[in-house]
């Protein structure tokens, strides 16, 4: 009677193991991967940082747009290091996400880690910024602005508002993070249009890091060691903001003393616009979730995608900017 009772209850427990060894396989632990009909897609997801509220309404677009899409997002602060974007990638490789995107902290040395992704058959995603590796098959797409042609929106301005005049014009240039796509893009394409006129001089051109604090302390240096500034480029809103205060506190009046051209077309930016204290945005749109993500579904099902996806963007004047904040989004 022993023996039987022993036998028995042996049965039930490799019964109940089995059980519950397929209620594991099939349940969601956050690993993306299908199992007893799952199919819910895990993007992995490793962002610049947090540097500017372009950044900030960049992230909360994809993560809200994730959570509406029904995709499982795992969300990685590189805090604006590559080598925490690299481990980050790695990662999302070990878990096995279905997907991987990323916003390159900077466009050079990635072709290790994203030959990686391609041997395990995840399919990669650029978002905002490029990279420079020549081998194209390392990711599926890149959705963005063209950086190129934000410069050189900024440009045509300035030589419209100067247009007739022959004066000298000394600029002031707060560049991007030195090696981002932004950076040298948008930089490249303003010098591009502004060659063909000599009156035209960049008298000094420094990085500001796409931060407001670090656009203050270097502005306040180019106002001590550049006595006649016409005009500042500012690579985005928010080291442009931090240069209006460096220019209040020299006693200057932004706007008008010191003409501001910008990028990227954020809140802060667009009320800025509004007061006169800048004079023209060009915008480089952040909401890029609901477009990523239905690349994302395409790059999980094996769907074709173009291998470049450009954002729809414009560009502000101080009325243009009254008129579109009551609605702005970000």
């Amino acid at each position: 009677m022993l023996k039987r009772l022993s036998i028995a209850v042996a049965g039930g427990l490799l019964l109940a193991s089995a059980v519950a060894g397929c209620g594991d396989s099939g349940s969601d632990t956050g690993s993306g991967k299908s199992g007893g009909g799952d199919d819910k897609i895990t993007l992995g997801f490793s962002q610049v940082g947090a540097e500017s509220g372009w950044r900030t309404a960049n992230t909360k677009s994809i993560q809200e747009s994730a959570a509406s899409s029904g995709i499982d997002l795992k969300f990685s602060d590189a805090q604006g290091k590559q080598e925490n974007q690299i481990k980050a990638i790695r990662n999302f490789i070990t878990q096995r996400v279905d997907v991987i995107a990323f916003s390159p902290v900077v466009e050079s040395g990635w072709g290790t880690v994203l030959k990686e992704a391609k041997d395990a058959n995840i399919p990669v995603i650029l978002t905002d910024r490029a990279i420079d590796d020549p081998d194209t098959s390392l990711y599926k797409t890149f959705i963005g602005s063209d950086f190129v042609e934000e410069g050189k929106k900024a440009g045509d301005w300035l030589v419209k508002e100067y247009e007739g005049k022959s004066d000298p014009v000394n600029i002031v240039e707060l560049q991007g993070s030195p090696g981002a796509a932004p950076a040298n893009d948008r930089k490249s394409g303003f010098a591009d249009v502004i060659k063909a006129d000599t009156k035209f001089k960049v008298i000094a051109s420094q990085t500001g890091q796409f931060t407001r604090t670090d656009g203050k302390a270097v502005m306040e240096t180019f106002l001590k060691s550049q006595p006649d500034i016409d005009v500042l480029y500012a690579h985005n809103d928010d080291m442009g903001l931090g240069a209006i205060e460096a220019i209040e506190a020299a006693g200057k009046k932004p706007g008008t003393d010191i003409k501001i051209i910008t990028v990227d077309a954020v809140k802060d930016g667009m009320t800025a616009l509004a007061d006169g204290k800048i004079n023209f945005i060009v915008e480089c749109s952040p909401l890029l979730g609901p477009q990523l993500m239905e690349l994302v579904k395409k790059a999980k099902a094996g769907e074709s995608i173009p291998q470049r996806v450009l954002t729809k963007e414009t560009t502000f004047t101080p009325e243009q900017a009254k008129e579109a904040l009551p609605s702005r989004k970000y």
